[in-house]
């Protein structure tokens, strides 16, 4: 039998490391784990108190509304001017998501089909890849890096594509490479996708997570912006509720206008009692983000003094909840999967391949930093012990 959509995705190659990671929990060995980035902190305690009490009440039980009920979306309006200072129409430039991931899928339907093409950084999340092919679209995929000038490379993959690209997909502070960028690199291409009538979607995911004192920007920020761009924010990492599935996408009201009759025939939108606790969460704690920002800092810090010490040498990253760490060049040529298999099998420590995040990024890495400072240096002295070739 044929799945025709799914033919061509490739095995989920952390699936790899979790099984042997699973394996070696089994045979009783205590593995660190550092693979998954599933945030470990516990969401605020007014969003657990309102989610009870308003799933206490029958009447939340029914359907919701797709875009989100009307207070949750003027709650996000406020954070956005608070935060960015943005001013956003509730009603027309925001929709409330059953989480980024579901937001940004089905967006791709929304924008592209087959035949059109997309520009998509490489290595990337996977949903940025293989949402633009899910919806029958090709992908040229743009290197980058922190030391990589990822606008020129942009630029050069547009004017040399056929078809040209209908969507330029963005995602900063980037996951996994780290990189980040300012109000004037968004403004650069906010010109450049006006200028070629390409839609920008900007995944927005680490807008709370910036270390030492960098805020990162949004999108919106940059002149015009609302003509041509889109960006998705969420409240799994700065708001500590992976599981609950709460995003939003905001700006240009045509593509908002377009994901929400979409969504109109898909879902009824996520529980009410979620949406209302989020509302309330955004309204009554929004300084929650900066109570879980030293917490991740510490473990970053804790994670790659370690590293350094040892002699595994990469730069501390300026946001995200990882650390991208090229492989040390004694292990280089095993290629991220077989030296992250090592890694759990030798090191009792569990990190996710860089080539799971795309073929350029298989010189790499990921290191989640999702268990506290203790358990980080646990993590450390385990792989210390394991890569003797470092000296």
């Amino acid at each position: 039998m044929e799945f025709r959509r799914i033919t061509n995705l490739p095995p989920y190659v952390f699936t790899i490391i979790d099984g042997l990671k699973v394996e070696a929990r089994r045979a009783g060995v205590d593995v660190v784990d550092l693979g998954f980035g599933n945030p470990d902190l516990p969401s605020p305690a007014i969003a657990v108190e309102k989610l009870s009490e308003a799933a206490h009440n029958s009447r939340n039980h029914r359907y919701s509304s797709s875009r989100g009920i009307p207070k949750l979306r003027e709650a996000v309006a406020d954070l956005y001017l608070r935060r960015f200072g943005v001013t956003l129409d509730p009603d027309k430039e925001i929709i409330s998501t059953i989480g980024a991931k579901e937001g940004f899928s089905h967006l791709m339907w929304v924008l592209l089909q087959p035949g059109d093409a997309a520009l998509v950084p490489s290595p990337s999340y996977p949903i940025h890849i293989w949402g633009p092919h899910l919806a029958g679209a090709d992908v040229r995929e743009i290197p980058i890096g922190t030391d990589i000038d990822f606008f020129e490379n942009l630029m050069e993959a547009y004017e040399y594509s056929w078809p040209k690209p209908r969507v330029i997909v963005l995602s900063f502070p980037h996951n996994p490479t780290t990189a980040c960028v300012d109000v004037d690199f968004f403004q650069r291409v906010v010109d450049f996708a006006r200028e070629k009538n390409v839609v920008v979607v900007h995944d927005n995911a680490y807008a709370e997570l910036g270390f030492d004192g960098y805020e990162p920007p949004s999108i919106l920020q940059a002149e015009g912006a609302k003509e041509c761009a889109v960006e998705l924010y969420s409240m799994t990492k700065s708001f500590s509720m992976a599981g609950w599935r709460v995003a939003f996408m905001v700006g240009n009201p045509e593509i908002v206008a377009a994901l929400t009759k979409l969504k109109s025939y898909l879902d009824y939108g996520t529980f009410q009692p979620i949406q209302i606790a989020a509302t309330v969460t955004l309204n009554e704690d929004p300084d929650h983000p900066r109570e879980v920002l030293p917490i991740y800092q510490a473990r970053r810090d804790a994670l790659c003094e370690g590293l350094n010490r040892i002699g595994w040498e990469m730069t501390p990253p300026q946001a995200t909840m990882f650390a991208w760490a090229p492989i040390p060049e004694p292990y280089r040529e095993l290629g991220s999967i077989e030296f992250a298999s090592m890694l759990v099998r030798e090191a009792q420590v569990a990190v996710s391949p860089g080539v799971g995040f795309g073929p350029g990024g298989d010189g790499h890495v990921r290191f989640a930093l999702i268990e506290n400072e203790q358990r980080i240096q646990q993590a450390v002295r385990g792989m210390r012990k394991a890569l003797t070739k470092l000296g």
